[in-house]
């Protein structure tokens, strides 16, 4: 009885280590499976060029959305919610946020675009998102964000979302 019993114990702690394992292999196959399919909207972290051309026959809405993440003590906005942009048109944009807590604190952003597949024609040109963003307690910031849609977008996709979840990352900065 005591081993079968210590058998079922060390069956389990096999088991609780390999869905450790499993899990923890999880992260790098989903961002590849993200960058092959371009399925969750993921975003590129790095600045494009500036577009070729401008496709002024079509017209593109896109919405813009923040979202902080919870415990995160800022307000954090687009200046605008959403607009009309022809691809391969450069525009300019600001989020604004403000640190209401009371202490220096370390944002960054993390952008997602829907529907997935339209990550890829989103071009970001500056965007606060490739770097983290300090700000001390009390203060506000304009965050800018220059992009273009791709000319080469799908025809059937006439809307985007560009949502950016604010994260604090002032523990770990201190790292």
């Amino acid at each position: 009885m005591a081993t079968e019993s210590a058998r079922s114990v060390r069956r389990l702690l096999l088991l609780a280590v390999a869905m450790f394992g499993f899990a923890f292999a999880l992260v790098p196959l989903y961002d590849v499976f993200c960058d092959v399919t371009g399925i969750n909207g993921k975003t590129d972290n790095e600045a494009a060029a500036s577009s070729a051309g401008i496709d002024q026959d079509r017209l593109v809405t896109i919405e813009f959305i923040a979202y902080i993440n919870p415990g995160m003590r800022w307000t954090f906005e687009p200046q605008v919610n959403q607009m009309q942009v022809h691809p391969g048109e450069t525009h300019t944009i600001n989020y604004l946020a403000t640190n209401n807590a009371r202490y220096d604190t370390i944002g960054q952003a993390v952008p997602s675009v829907s529907p997935g597949i339209a990550a890829q024609y989103l071009n970001k040109i500056e965007c606060f998102c490739f770097n983290r963003q300090p700000l001390p307690r009390g203060e506000d910031a304009s965050l800018p964000l220059i992009f273009y849609v791709d000319p080469e977008l799908p025809d059937d996709i006439n809307h985007l979302t560009l949502a950016y979840t604010l994260f604090d990352v002032t523990a770990s900065a201190k790292e």
